[in-house]
C-alpha cells in the first residue's frame, strides 16, 4: 500500500498533508512542481497517472488521491 500522506509530506514538507481531508490545491500546498513531483514519486511506486485525463477534483485531498491511486494499481 502505498503511504500518499507521508509522500505529500515529504514534497510539501507541511504535517497539513497528514490529514485526509487537507485541501491540497486551495491551501497551494500542491502546486505544479509538487503535483509533477508526486507524480514521478508514485512512477517509482509503479503507478501510472496520465494528468491530461484525471479531474482536478480527484487531486483534491490526500484521500482522493490514496483513492484515485488505488484505483489505478488495481
Amino acid at each position: 500500500m502505498i503511504d500518499i500522506p507521508k509522500i505529500l509530506y515529504e514534497i510539501c514538507g507541511d504535517e497539513a498533508v497528514l490529514a485526509p481531508d487537507c485541501e491540497l490545491i486551495e491551501s497551494g500546498l500542491l502546486d505544479s512542481l509538487a503535483l509533477i513531483e508526486l507524480v514521478s514519486r508514485l512512477e517509482d511506486e509503479g503507478v501510472t497517472l496520465h494528468l491530461t485525463r484525471i479531474d482536478r477534483s480527484l487531486l483534491k485531498t490526500p484521500r482522493s488521491i490514496a483513492k484515485l491511486v488505488n484505483k489505478t494499481n488495481r
